[in-house]
């Protein structure tokens, strides 16, 4: 049962991160290559495509995160586990303690620092956009990394058990 509820909360939070990473991603290069065009071709510049592309790698960046967590590629030393392979489980419950207090934090602090946002009416110097959009990204992605590594820690559960 609780294997099934991972299993479909996975399948949406991949949709959520590919989508948005490949529509952000794509929405950044268009941009951008219009500004090159322009730059070079007829002189003019757009001052908001470099503050679009800024914030597009602040929100894949975060978002990336999650995608990391999910296909365990977070940065590990795991010399001490090719060394002593025995080790190799209570490592991974360390590392994923770890990220489960991190991405708690990033949750807590994150909500706070979107809520200063919202409560100080702040906006980016060119496009005007509310900071609270950019800020919100702190406590998605930490949710997001939470669900991941209680995901990966429900798959080292049922490996050990099998």
């Amino acid at each position: 049962m609780f294997g099934k509820f991972l299993d479909t909360l996975d399948r949406i939070l991949t949709f959520f991160e590919e989508w948005t990473l490949f529509v952000t991603v794509m929405v950044a290069l268009l941009s951008l290559f219009l500004n090159v065009v322009l730059r070079y071709g007829f002189n003019y510049s757009l001052a908001w495509s470099e503050e679009l592309v800024r914030d597009v790698i602040i929100y894949t960046t975060f978002i990336g995160c999650s995608v990391a967590v999910r296909n365990r590629s977070m940065i590990k030393i795991d010399a001490l586990v090719q060394l002593v392979p025995v080790l190799k489980f209570p490592l991974n419950c360390f590392s994923n303690l770890a990220t489960l207090i991190f991405s708690g934090l990033m949750v807590y602090y994150g909500w706070l620092m979107a809520a200063l946002q919202l409560q100080t009416h702040q906006k980016t110097i060119i496009m005007q956009i509310p900071l609270v959009y950019l800020y919100s990204i702190l406590p998605l992605a930490g949710a997001m990394m939470f669900i991941r590594t209680i995901q990966l820690i429900y798959q080292d559960i049922t490996e050990l058990k099998n």
